[in-house]
């Protein structure tokens, strides 16, 4: 599945270990969502849009259309 967190992680400079770390993933689980390997659950969804300050619709959206 894809998302768009790895555009914004590079748009803003940001480095997948922290996002992980703040998200409370490990930085393997947090790879394969970034590389669209795995969906996460909603609560791990809601954690990743929140650490980014965006919404779980602005980064998986596309999937419910």
């Amino acid at each position: 599945m894809e998302t768009k967190l790895k555009q914004i992680l590079v748009e803003r400079g940001l480095k997948q270990g922290f996002i992980a770390e703040k998200s409370g993933l490990t930085p393997g689980a947090f790879s394969l969502i970034v590389r669209g390997k795995s969906l996460p659950t909603l609560p791990v969804a809601i954690r990743i849009a929140r650490s980014l300050n965006e919404t779980v619709e602005s980064l998986w959206g596309y999937m419910v259309e």
